[in-house]
């Protein structure tokens, strides 16, 4: 018999979800698949505000661009966890597409900048400010010196302030080729309003992270020529993007993004 939890709204009754499939794990949350809703449950004593938080975000995307973005449906708590409830995009996600057919990781690789390029053309209001969220990211690192601390800021300081929608986790697994070709982009919990050459240089280092070195220089190269911005922009922002990263990785993620931090002056 699947397992249905049942949410109250004034002691009525109002959505059953079943959590009987769940399709992804990571370290704060399970998603789980219910028909046409997709579940994301967090773990106990997640913070409240980074909840409502990321369900704003979404709902801003949704409602102030005409990207196919999942549609938010519902914030509740099952057995004292927060979950956020969102349209099901039924397809296939663009990292098994590229892993299944590696013959056509050009014509995917075009799809996927293409994509993002779409997505950085839009302005949002109200969003969190991406330079705003470094900078108190790298504040709050412990495991860096003064000097480097210092350096950073300073450049993250002296980058243009631009307003541009930025994904902040924009990979291939975030996605979503349905059958007729057309694509869906999820997981906005990280967007904000800031700079391309940001983002640019956060999904290559997503590519870098996950040992794909060959077709993360690919990427920068291809988004530099399609995006007409200079790679030394897109450079200048990686220590700083790979030092924000930090407060969310693994012991071995961290050791190689230090490498990244310890190249201030890479151009």
């Amino acid at each position: 018999m699947e397992k249905k939890d049942k949410l109250y709204y004034g002691g009525e009754a109002i959505m059953y979800l079943n959590l009987d499939n769940p399709i992804a794990e990571r370290k704060t949350k399970t998603v789980y698949k219910d028909a046409d809703k997709t579940i994301k449950l967090f773990i106990e004593n997640y913070s409240k505000s980074n909840i409502l938080n990321e369900a704003l975000n979404q709902a801003r995307v949704e409602e102030g661009t005409d990207l196919n973005v999942p549609k938010l449906l519902e914030v509740s708590k099952i057995d004292n966890r927060w979950a956020i409830v969102s349209e099901h995009i039924e397809g296939t996600p663009l990292n098994k597409l590229m892993e299944e057919h590696p013959e056509k990781e050009d014509e995917y690789l075009n799809l996927f900048v293409d994509i993002q390029l779409e997505v950085l053309s839009h302005k949002v209001s109200l969003l969190n400010k991406i330079k705003e969220k470094f900078k108190r990211k790298i504040n709050e690192l412990e495991d860096i010196n003064d000097n480097v601390r210092y350096e950073l800021l300073q450049r993250l300081d002296g980058m243009k302030d631009h307003d541009k929608l930025c994904h902040g986790d924009f990979n291939p697994s975030n996605i979503i080729i349905k059958d007729d070709g057309s694509h869906y982009i999820i997981d906005w919990s990280h967007v904000t309003a800031g700079n391309a050459s940001a983002d640019c240089a956060k999904s290559f280092l997503l590519f870098s992270m996950e040992g794909k070195k060959d077709l993360a220089d690919k990427y920068l190269n291809l988004f530099s020529e399609k995006s007409q911005i200079k790679m030394s922009n897109i450079q200048r922002w990686i220590p700083i993007v790979a030092a924000a990263q930090k407060s969310k990785c693994s012991p071995e993620e961290n050791e190689f993004l230090n490498n990244w931090i310890d190249v201030l002056d890479y151009e």
